[in-house]
């Protein structure tokens, strides 16, 4: 009987010993986990914040909108306790193709810029010890171009970056940043009413091992 009764308080004894480190998983990654399932009207998943920023223990996100049409801005960001961040913005902008892949070509210095493309819709990624960069173009004729505007270039362009100790690395982080660029760059050209209808793929060509 008493062997019996030290089996089941030993029981007992681990039983609540695995609630209670169930519990302080839960405290410590309540963030993430009560993070919504999507934010930023719909941009982004906890899924993605977990993918960009797997060692992170807390955060909050927001997003805003300003203006509309060839002025629209959308921001998105998430920011853990740690200072770690994931954000983004698209907006419509003025900008060829060859000037927004040159942009970054000349800013990344000796860092590699990775692409994927379907269609007119380009993708690039770069990765660098300051922090990690993902953007999105699409081509997009905004409303209420005067005729002058009219023969230039538009285009939405979205970008995503991350930066701190909790981001990832590698493949993973350039393909969930470019994921999460691709989805703003989506949701802002529907948001600004661009002239041309358009498709999106449910996704870009994945980066692979590149």
């Amino acid at each position: 009987m008493e062997k019996w009764r030290s089996t089941k308080v030993m029981v007992l004894f681990f039983v609540a010993l695995g609630l209670f480190c169930g519990a302080g998983w839960l405290f410590l990654n309540k963030g993430l986990y009560l993070l919504p399932a999507r934010m930023c009207e719909g941009t982004l998943a906890r899924d993605t914040v977990e993918q960009v920023l797997p060692r992170a223990r807390s955060a909050d996100s927001g997003s805003d909108r300003q203006e509309a049409g060839r002025r629209l801005s959308f921001w998105c960001h998430v920011t853990t306790s740690d200072d770690d961040s994931l954000s983004g913005e698209a907006r419509v902008v003025q900008v060829s193709r060859d000037k927004w892949l040159d942009d970054y070509r000349n800013a990344g210095g000796r860092h590699q810029v990775l692409r994927v493309s379907v269609g007119d819709v380009e993708a690039l990624a770069q990765m660098g010890p300051d922090g990690d960069t993902s953007s999105v173009y699409v081509p997009c004729d905004p409303p209420g171009l005067g005729p002058d505007e009219a023969s230039q270039p538009y285009a939405v362009v979205g970008e995503t970056r991350t930066d701190g100790q909790a981001r990832a690395a590698g493949v993973p982080l350039r393909q969930a940043l470019t994921d999460f660029a691709y989805r703003l760059t989506e949701h802002a050209y529907k948001l600004a009413e661009c002239d041309k209808p358009r498709d999106f793929p449910d996704e870009l060509p994945r980066y692979r091992d590149r």
